[in-house]
């Protein structure tokens, strides 16, 4: 495989950086953003996501433009761009439209274009493909070739990386496919799996967060019904994992761009086939409604020792969709937060590593800068489990909660924590 090889990579987010920079040790690599304060923060060695660490960014060969026209006549096209849900929980493929017009006016003849957006079945082909024919004036399986290889990132994973996790590829053609994971070969030492062809791997990604999502809805609902019980469901589920096929899932809050969007796809894919969804709608809903219920747990097991009071002062901590990551989107402790101000109380919210512009531009809150001086509070909910909480020690929760106060633990990781005498405990 020739060094030479020109690669560009549209969108420069979670997926499209850490794959830029790993084929950049290999081909001549340029990422395309066109968020130029995003482009110039990389150019700078600095990535926000936390995905790449910045001396890696400052060493690699990655030319990073916000310029369509630096991406001309390239060999081959990658677009990583977010493939997100309208507000009637349908397919919205804004982004993949806006990359494939600028794809289709730079590409020339011999080129092979890839998706890697999470979509449903037929979207590469039926929809992607006769907009660059339309923008490029060429013909779609001649003049150049369509590819796709669903991105399998997981924001803060340092375990599953691009490096280590199999990469699933698909062409237009066996040729294309093989040559394509030979370009992804070279990230991953070889491994990779050629799926049959491109609906088959645009049907599989889109299935693995849809069965992680069903299965979490599955939990939430033995939570629900545990704390009905007056059981802890983490007792439960602890005891259960004792069995060799217990699969190991935890209750929560279901955000983030993939598991509370991508189920949308399947669902969309299969009512226009004629076939209603119901096992994947139902676990949606269950997730969806979680912020909700647990906040009115919160508030039940509140009421019973602050009756009469006038304003309940509550403390969140954590923002961020998932544990020890950046990321804001589609966050579901929003809801928990909405929630519980809609009900009267006085909420503050605490994140140690989201952006405070994006916390205040995204979801209109305004996040405290620092936990020194705050408290005490009614209750402290514990909504994220980023290591900063995680580490809390008797003396953290006495400088927060007031005596006779609430400790809400989400995601149970003060389960083994000390307490101070007095404060109360409640978890999912």
């Amino acid at each position: 495989m020739s060094s030479d090889l020109r690669i560009a990579i549209l969108g420069l987010g979670y997926v499209g950086l850490p794959l830029a920079i790993s084929l950049a040790r290999r081909f001549r690599v340029v990422g395309l953003d066109v968020d130029k304060s995003r482009v110039a923060e990389i150019h700078d060695g600095h990535d926000r996501t936390g995905e790449v660490d910045d001396a890696i960014l400052r060493s690699s060969t990655l030319t990073t433009v916000s310029d369509p026209a630096a991406i001309a006549d390239l060999d081959i096209y990658i677009i990583t761009v977010p493939t997100p849900i309208d507000a009637d929980n349908k397919p919205d493929l804004k982004y993949l439209s806006d990359a494939s017009t600028m794809v289709g006016r730079a590409m020339k003849a011999g080129t092979v274009v890839v998706y890697e957006s999470t979509v449903y079945p037929g979207v590469t082909e039926d929809y992607c493909g006769p907009i660059l024919e339309r923008e490029s004036g060429l013909t779609c399986g001649s003049d150049f070739f369509l590819g796709y290889s669903p991105e399998r990132i997981n924001p803060g994973d340092r375990e599953h990386t691009l490096e280590r996790v199999t990469k699933v590829v698909a062409g237009q053609t066996p040729e294309v496919a093989e040559r394509l994971g030979e370009i992804y070969g070279t990230v991953n030492n070889g491994n990779i799996f050629l799926a049959r062809d491109i609906k088959t791997a645009e049907a599989a990604k889109v299935i693995e967060n849809a069965q992680r999502d069903i299965n979490i809805a599955f939990i939430n609902e033995v939570a629900v019904i545990c704390s009905r019980m007056g059981l802890s469901s983490q007792d439960v589920l602890e005891a259960a994992r004792t069995k060799w096929n217990f699969l190991n899932f935890q209750p929560g809050l279901v955000g983030g761009h993939c598991i509370g969007v991508d189920p949308y796809y399947l669902a969309h894919c299969a009512r226009s086939l004629g076939h209603e969804p119901a096992v994947i709608l139902s676990g949606r809903k269950i997730n969806e409604a979680m912020g909700g219920l647990v906040a009115k747990s919160i508030l039940d097991t509140l009421h019973s020792a602050f009756v009469g009071q006038a304003r309940t002062r509550i403390l969140v901590l954590g923002l961020t969709f998932k544990e020890n990551v950046p990321d804001l989107r589609n966050t579901k402790v929003v809801d928990v937060v909405t929630c519980l101000a809609s009900n009267g109380c006085d909420v503050e919210v605490h994140d140690p590593l989201a952006s405070r512009d994006e916390a205040k531009s995204i979801h209109g809150i305004d996040l405290r800068a620092s936990l020194d001086g705050l408290g005490p509070y009614d209750c402290v909910v514990g909504a994220v489990p980023h290591r900063e909480y995680c580490e809390f020690e008797e003396a953290s929760f006495s400088k927060l909660v007031r005596p006779g106060g609430l400790i809400a633990d989400i995601k149970g990781m003060w389960r083994q924590s000390k307490l101070p005498d007095g404060i109360r405990y409640w978890s999912l």
